[in-house]
C-alpha cells in the first residue's frame, strides 16, 4: 500500500526528490504526499512494470523466475530509463490523486550529474506525463529543507548522504560553489556488511537484513557500549539457515573503507572552496542530511577528522524533498530542462 499523507487542494507544481532508494513526492500547496521505495516489479518476459514502491519492494530477493525487482537508479542517476519513466508516472499519478493533469516538475539531482544524465532525467520526466521539468542540486534543495537561507553570500557545507551517493557541497548565493559527489552511500554500507559476515562467519546475508543491522546496532568509530543482535542467514557450507550474533564492533570494522571514502569527499570540497567562504564553513559548521547521517557515530568522527563542527539535520532523511517543495512557489525564476550544473561550476571556477 502507498504511503500517503493526508491533504486537500489540488496542485499543479510537483517537487521530487527521485533517489536511489526511495521517491518522496511534495506537490505545492499540500507538502509531502508519497514516499515510496523507488523499485519496479518488471515481467522479465514482456519488460512489462507491474508494480512499484511498497508493492514491487516487497519482492525484493523474493520474486518468482517470472517477475525481476529492479531500482531503475544507481549511484543517484537513472541507470534503466524505461522503468524509470514508468516508476516516475505512476508516482505522479498518486500524487496527484489520478487526476489529468500535466504538472511542472522540479526534480532533485546529484551535483555532479552529466550532462547527459541530467538530458535523461529531464526526458524521462516529460514522458512521464510533466508538461515542464526542472532540475536543482539536491544539497541545495536539502540546505533548504533544513532551514539555511541559501540566498546568503556566508558560505555553508552541507553533507548529503543517500543511499547511492554521497553529495558534499559548498553553497553561497544560492548556487553550489564547490562539491564533491561520491559513488558511496547507504548501498555501499549494506553491501560491506554482507561481505564482512560472510568473510567472518561464514553466512550470507540479504540486503533487507543487512539494512536492518546497520539502522539497529551499526555505527562507525568507537563506542562507550557494544551493542549485540542476532540475525538469521543462510550458511554458506550447509545451504541451511543459521543464527549469528553480530556486535557494534563488527559493523564500524565493516564500514570503516566506506566511512573514509565519505570523509576524503567532504575534504575534497574543502579543498576547493574559496577561502572566504572555507572560513565561514569553519565557523557555521558541516550540516549533515539523508537517510545515512543517521549512521551512529558519523558526525563525530567528520567532525574529529576535519575540526569543524558537526549538526545532523532534524529528519534529515525528508530534508531534500522539503527544500524542492520550498522553490516551487519561485518555479518562474528557474530554467527549464537540462541545467549543466558541472560545466557551470568549471567555467565560473575558471
Amino acid at each position: 500500500m502507498s504511503k500517503m499523507f493526508q491533504s486537500s487542494g489540488l496542485g499543479r507544481d510537483v517537487a521530487m526528490d527521485l533517489g536511489t532508494a526511495w521517491v518522496r513526492v511534495a506537490v505545492k500547496g499540500k507538502g509531502l504526499v508519497l514516499q515510496e521505495p523507488a523499485v519496479a516489479a518488471v515481467d522479465r518476459q514482456t519488460g512489462q512494470v507491474l508494480q512499484v514502491g511498497h508493492a514491487a519492494h516487497e519482492m525484493l530477493g523474493r520474486t518468482p523466475g517470472q517477475l525481476l525487482a529492479v531500482r531503475p537508479l544507481a549511484k543517484g542517476v537513472i541507470s534503466d530509463f524505461t522503468i524509470a519513466q514508468a516508476m516516475i508516472q505512476s508516482f505522479l499519478k498518486q500524487a496527484l490523486s489520478g487526476r489529468l493533469v500535466k504538472p511542472r516538475l522540479l526534480i532533485g539531482v546529484p551535483s555532479e550529474i552529466s550532462e547527459v544524465e541530467e538530458r535523461a532525467v529531464v526526458e524521462a520526466g516529460l514522458q512521464a506525463g510533466a508538461r515542464r521539468v526542472y532540475l536543482m542540486e539536491s544539497p541545495l534543495a536539502a540546505a533548504l529543507g533544513a532551514g539555511i537561507d541559501a540566498a546568503r553570500p556566508e558560505g555553508a557545507l552541507v553533507v548529503d548522504l543517500g543511499a547511492g551517493v554521497t553529495d558534499a557541497a559548498v553553497l553561497s548565493l544560492e548556487g553550489v560553489v564547490a562539491a564533491a559527489c561520491l559513488p558511496v552511500g547507504g548501498d555501499a554500507l549494506n553491501e560491506a556488511l554482507i561481505q564482512s559476515v560472510r568473510q567472518k562467519h561464514n553466512l550470507l546475508l540479504g540486503l533487507r537484513t543487512a539494512e536492518k543491522i546497520k539502522e539497529t546496532i551499526g555505527r562507525v568509530g568507537p563506542a562507550e557500549e557494544t551493542q549485540t543482535m542476532e540475525i538469521k542467514g543462510r550458511c554458506l557450507d550447509t545451504g541451511l539457515p543459521r543464527d549469528v550474533t553480530i556486535t557494534s564492533e563488527e559493523t564500524a570494522e565493516a564500514f570503516a573503507p566506506t566511512a573514509d571514502k565519505i570523509l576524503a569527499g567532504v575534504q575534497r570540497a574543502l579543498e576547493h572552496t574559496p577561502p572566504e567562504l572555507a572560513t565561514d564553513v569553519a565557523k557555521g559548521g558541516i550540516l549533515l542530511t539523508g537517510g545515512g547521517s543517521l549512521l551512529r557515530g558519523l558526525d563525530r568522527l567528520l567532525a574529529e577528522a576535519t575540526g569543524i563542527p558537526v549538526t545532523v539535520a532534524e529528519d534529515p532523511a525528508l530534508c531534500t524533498v522539503l527544500g524542492l517543495e520550498k522553490t516551487l512557489s519561485q518555479l518562474h525564476r528557474r530554467q527549464e530542462g537540462p541545467m549543466q550544473f558541472a560545466r557551470r561550476r568549471q567555467v565560473g571556477a575558471g
